[in-house]
């Protein structure tokens, strides 16, 4: 993808934090090292190195999260003693280190991964570039006097690992002194040059389901003098999904979907161990704290007609992020400030599940959609795809967003 491509047409705001031509470069090829070097969640030493290495070279001094992996920088009056709590309160910006444990497909590509079974196919290194940028761009303002009030990068570890790394973030300060947080999401359906937005949930909750179903096995020819463990976990597949669909609210979207089944080696024994592993989704924050109950009890119900032993392993993952209103209309502003109103659309909540709820459940804050999608291309990448790549103009984008919603919160 083209670092030069053109995306929108900008806004007519005069607020200072473009980013110069030297400095997108750069950050196109910082960006571009990361995705060639992809790390697994709490295994991203490299990239933190990396991240703290630029920072510094800024002048600036960033904090290793306590876990090893993952910082914290400061930027503006009264944090330049490394003191997280000092100051005002201040406007965090976030993004997520981590990579996927899926090869990298793509071909004729000078900057796929070099790590075998890793890759950036979910964008975090394009958040982590663009946060990355937005503390160069601000570090500027700040030394020209031009950023009234603090602002703090966090750079996250661990989001594709549940119940995600934000968790260790907080508890290692990352929120101490913040009023508001902001991120923004990868998102390969909508053009470079362009945000999604939305109030409330944006996406889901996502929790991580294990079973083990157990019982006698035996030959085929005698199923009646075993537990048929193959059907038994046949019927959990497909009977668990409607029954715990149909006991809660329809419109909460709660959704189990499998992802593996295992059992038996030969056609003519019946096994004595299956595995099953899926996800539970939810829309709704309600319905999300029903879900283990109602989902373990359907589990049990299902296995006990066909006497099997029913081992459930439920891992709670990540409540809905919810968008707040004050924090999302600083998205739009900033956005309206860089690229005009067009460069905003409306956006749907997601299926799928983010960390980022963990931040909000101390303080307010909002993701925006970046749009990574080369305008006039309709083949989407998706996410989680071994071939997936954006339009590098998004870094950009998400770098100006970032500094104008800085300036701009400095002062509301």
């Amino acid at each position: 993808m083209s670092p030069e491509s053109e995306a929108d047409t900008p806004g007519e705001s005069a607020l200072p934090g473009t980013l110069p031509e030297a400095l997108r470069a750069e950050l196109v090829a910082f960006r571009r090292d990361l995705h060639m070097h992809p790390e697994l969640g709490n295994q991203e030493f490299r990239t933190t190195a990396a991240i703290k290495e630029r920072l510094e070279r800024a002048g600036l001094k960033p904090r290793v999260l306590p876990i090893g992996t993952g910082l914290v920088c400061d930027i503006g009056t009264g944090t330049d003693s490394g003191q997280w709590s000092g100051g005002p309160r201040m406007l965090a910006l976030r993004a997520d280190i981590d990579a996927l444990p899926i090869p990298d497909t793509k071909s004729e590509c000078a900057y796929r991964s070099r790590v075998p079974d890793r890759a950036h196919a979910c964008g975090h290194d394009v958040h982590t570039t663009a946060v990355l940028g937005a503390g160069l761009v601000l570090a500027a303002l700040h030394e020209q006097g031009l950023l009234p009030r603090p602002v703090r990068l966090v750079f996250q570890p661990a989001e594709e690992v549940l119940p995600g790394g934000a968790a260790d973030a907080i508890e290692g300060g990352a929120l101490d002194g913040v009023r508001r947080i902001l991120a923004v999401h990868c998102d390969p359906r909508v053009d470079a040059g362009r945000i999604g937005l939305r109030v409330g949930p944006i996406t889901s909750a996502c929790d991580r389901l294990e079973i083990a179903l157990d019982g006698p096995g035996g030959h085929t020819a005698r199923p009646h003098l075993t537990t048929d463990l193959v059907t038994a976990a046949a019927r959990v597949v497909t009977d668990v999904p409607p029954l715990v669909a149909r006991r809660v609210d329809s419109r909460s979207g709660l959704a189990l979907t499998w992802g593996r089944v295992e059992s038996g080696h030969a056609p003519n024994v019946i096994p004595q161990h299956a595995e099953l592993a899926g996800t539970v989704r939810c829309l709704d924050l309600d319905s999300w704290r029903q879900a283990p109950d109602l989902v373990v009890g359907a589990i049990d119900e299902i296995a006990n007609l066909y006497r099997a032993k029913s081992e459930i392993t439920y891992v709670r993952g990540v409540p809905p992020v919810v968008n707040e209103v004050t924090s999302t209309e600083l998205l739009q502003a900033a956005m309206v400030a860089r690229r005009g109103t067009d460069a905003v659309e409306g956006t749907e909540q997601s299926l799928g599940g983010e960390d980022f709820s963990w931040y909000l459940e101390h303080v307010p804050g909002a993701m925006a959609r970046l749009g990574v999608r080369p305008p006039g291309e309709r083949t989407v990448r998706d996410l989680h795809q071994g071939d997936f790549d954006v339009d590098e103009n998004a870094i950009t984008v998400g770098v100006e967003m970032f500094t104008a919603a800085a300036l701009i919160d400095a002062v509301q």
